[in-house]
C-alpha cells in the first residue's frame, strides 16, 4: 500500500519510543511504500487534499533514522492510508487538518477516523462514560470549580485540550491557589478547564491501555516520580511491565464497539486504580514501551487491522 504520514518533524522523533516511528517502521517491513509530511504542509487545492513532502526509508539507528526523498507536492487521495499522527494541543489548527483529511474518505482510509478524532478528543469522550470516571467538571466559570473542589476537597485541574501533563495541577484542601491558575489559564486561553477528584491510586501509577480496532492489546503503568503527581513520560514518568485487570478489561468491552464504530483503530486509555481518566485519540502513544515488556509484536496488530479495513 501507499502509506503517508501526518506527523511531528521525523527528524526529532526518539526512535527507541516514539509510537509514530514504531507504525512507519513495521509498515515498511510488510512492504508498504512511506511518503512523509508535516501538518503545515498539508493543503486544499481546488477540489484535492495535498500534502508536500518527501518520501522516506526508515531504520533503526540513532541519528541517521531517515531518508527522505526529493520535496514534492503529492495528492493524498492517491494514497491508501493516512496517518493522522501529529501531537496536540488540540488547537484549531489541529482540527482543521481534521476537516481536510475528513475530505479524503471513504476511497483513502485516515487513521484515526478525522470526523470522530475532532468530535471525541481526549478529554471529551469520556464524558459518555459517566459510570467509568471520577467525578468530573468541565467549566470556564471559577465558581462552578470552586463549587466543584468544595465538594470533593482533593481535585486536579488542567486545560481541556492540553496534551503531555502540561498544566496540570494538583489542588489540595489546604491549596489557596486555585482562583490564581483559573486567573493564569484564562488570560491566555478561552478555553474551558477540565477538573477531577483526585485519585490518590495514582501513587502506584497511571496506567495506559492499547486497543487495536476496539480490542484491548497490552497495558503499561507508568509511575510518577518522587513527589510528582503526574505520570507522563514526557514529564519523568517511569514505565513499568503490567497486565490487564478484570476491570480493565470491563472498561475496554464498555468502550471498545464504539471506538471500532467510528473508525478509532489505535487508540490508548488512562486507567488510575478502577477509573478511566481519558480516552485518548489523537496521537496515542505506549506502543514501543509495551512490545518491549511483552514481547509481542503489537504494531504487527495495528497493520494487521488496517489492511483488513482496506479489503473490506
Amino acid at each position: 500500500m501507499k502509506v503517508a504520514f501526518q506527523m511531528d518533524p521525523i527528524g526529532l522523533v526518539d526512535i527507541d519510543a516514539d509510537s509514530t516511528f514504531r507504525i512507519a517502521e513495521e509498515a515498511q517491513a510488510r512492504g508498504h511504500s512511506l511518503f512523509y509530511y508535516t501538518a503545515d504542509h498539508l493543503s486544499y487545492r481546488e477540489g484535492k487534499i495535498m500534502a508536500r513532502g518527501q518520501s522516506m526509508t526508515l531504520r533503526r539507528e540513532k541519528g541517521n533514522h531517515a531518508t527522505l526523498g526529493e520535496m514534492r507536492d503529492v495528492d493524498l487521495s492517491d494514497f491508501d492510508v493516512v496517518w493522522l499522527r501529529q501531537d496536540p494541543p488540540f488547537d484549531m489548527f489541529y482540527i482543521t487538518t481534521t476537516h481536510l483529511l475528513d475530505r479524503l474518505t471513504p476511497k483513502t482510509l485516515v487513521v484515526n477516523d478525522p470526523f470522530w478524532v475532532r468530535n471525541y478528543p481526549e478529554k471529551l469522550l469520556v464524558l459518555d462514560f459517566p459510570d467509568l470516571t471520577p467525578p468530573t467538571a468541565i467549566a470556564r466559570d471559577l465558581e462552578t470549580l470552586k463549587a466543584f473542589r468544595a465538594e470533593h476537597h482533593d481535585v486536579i485541574v488542567k486545560p481541556l485540550y492540553g496534551n503531555g501533563g502540561a498544566g496540570v495541577f494538583r489542588i489540595t484542601p489546604e491549596d489557596r491557589n486555585l482562583a490564581s491558575l483559573h486567573e493564569m489559564f484564562t488570560g491566555f486561553s478561552r478555553e474551558p478547564l477540565i477538573v477531577q477528584k483526585f485519585l490518590p491510586a495514582v501513587s502506584k501509577g497511571d496506567k495506559r491501555v492499547i486497543l487495536i480496532d476496539g480490542e484491548a492489546v497490552g497495558a503499561i503503568n507508568r509511575v510518577p516520580a518522587e513527589g510528582e503527581t503526574r505520570s507522563n513520560m514526557h514529564v519523568g514518568g517511569r514505565p513499568e511491565k503490567v497486565g490487564l485487570t478484570e476491570r480493565d478489561l470491563e472498561i475496554c468491552a464498555r468502550i471498545g464497539p464504539l471506538l471500532r464504530e467510528k473508525g478509532q483503530v489505535f487508540v490508548g486509555i488512562d486507567v488510575i486504580g478502577d477509573w478511566l481518566t481519558e480516552i485518548n485519540v489523537t496521537s496515542p502513544t505506549g506502543i514501543q514501551e509495551l512490545e518491549r515488556f511483552d514481547g509481542i509484536n503489537i504494531t504487527a496488530k495495528l497493520w494487521e487491522a488496517i489492511e483488513a479495513r482496506r479489503a473490506a
